[in-house]
């Protein structure tokens, strides 16, 4: 008796519909001011992340990491970003970001301006500095850095600060808002702030993500105030009260695409325990590890009913510590001793 022959095309059908193989979506990660993607805890933070998840992650490294993430503007640090993507074929069907404070505004910065870059699904940002920070931490408490961060304070819209400092790209001060819309030449353009140049293609491409995680740290004493973790800011012209996101222009006005994410369910306002980027392995697993998995696209968090914010304690165990990145290196003493020279006629108030 002779059988027929069964296609082979019919086969892999029958073996896929019993056997799925899973098609996880690739994740990469930005690190922070002063960090690399070759020290020890983003490593770990990045094969944490793989291990939980069962997805593939990358560390987007720009430059040598440490010195470039301090000295090269934020506008070329995100260039170099988009390109790096654009050249991984691992990248090339979609991928998750996951931000480290300043690395939160590369990759806004990729999501908003980069031309011909993969799809990008999911964005996690731990400590990010959405709306800006009003002080400059970092340093400590000595008479060096009163004066380097009254010195800043002073020229930090300057052409030169702002081509040779990274933070200045979003230093963002209350009481000179329109200096800082006229000179800031980073942030204004990410947030859409400038009235004559809002581009509609960036709140388009913002609010074309799946969702958008926005982890504040309860203790943070890094960005100032904390709540710019959640695109929460001063007023204009002051320094209180501390507006939540959904009472600042950026949202109301949907400048790039906040509210329209917000209001489709697709924002996650999270509040986490600790200081700034120290997160534990329970709150990894619940805040980040969900949207790196494959069915991160179609979850729905039911406490977003009520807008109001996710707040879980989790576990005390920490699994990252991105804090300890920041500290100021002697590179970036040296960089304020040259401002201060080129400077020095100008007098700095210490009050």
């Amino acid at each position: 008796m002779a059988f027929r022959s069964v296609p082979i095309s019919f086969i892999t059908v029958l073996l896929l519909f019993f056997f799925p193989v899973s098609s996880s979506i690739p994740f990469i990660v930005l690190h922070g001011i002063g960090d690399q993607c070759s020290n020890q805890g983003v490593k770990q933070f990045t094969e944490n992340l793989s291990s939980f998840s069962g997805s593939k992650g990358y560390c987007i490294e720009v430059g040598d990491g440490t010195w470039d993430s301090w000295f090269k503007p934020l506008e070329e640090q995100t260039e170099i970003v988009c390109e790096k993507v654009k050249k991984m074929k691992e990248l090339s069907e979609g991928y998750n970001i996951v931000g480290l404070s300043q690395g939160n505004l590369i990759g806004r910065g990729v999501v908003e301006f980069c031309e011909g870059g993969p799809p990008v699904k999911n964005f996690v940002s731990l400590g990010g500095p959405h709306a800006g920070t009003a002080s400059v931490p970092l340093c400590g408490s000595g008479i060096f850095c009163i004066i380097a961060n009254n010195l800043i304070k002073a020229e930090v819209y300057s052409d030169y600060v702002q081509d040779h400092l990274a933070p200045s790209g979003y230093l963002k001060f209350p009481n000179d808002i329109p200096k800082y819309l006229e000179k800031c030449k980073f942030l204004p353009k990410l947030n859409n702030e400038l009235p004559d140049k809002r581009n509609s293609t960036y709140k388009e491409r913002l609010s074309s993500l799946q969702n958008v995680v926005l982890i504040m740290f309860k203790d943070d004493k890094v960005l100032i105030p904390k709540e710019t973790a959640w695109f929460g800011y001063y007023p204009d012209g002051a320094f209180s009260p501390v507006l939540p996101p959904q009472k600042t222009k950026l949202y109301t006005e949907d400048w790039i695409g906040l509210k329209t994410l917000d209001d489709a369910g697709r924002v996650h306002f999270i509040s986490v325990a600790g200081g700034h980027l120290k997160i534990s392995k329970a709150d990894m697993k619940k805040h980040i590890i969900p949207y790196l998995k494959d069915q991160a696209s179609v979850r729905v968090i039911e406490s977003r009913k009520t807008k109001g914010p996710n707040e879980e304690e989790g576990s005390t165990e920490l699994v990252f510590d991105g804090s300890s990145s920041y500290v100021w290196p002697s590179s970036v003493k040296s960089f304020f001793v040259e401002l201060l020279e080129v400077s020095e006629d100008k007098p700095i108030n210490l009050d």
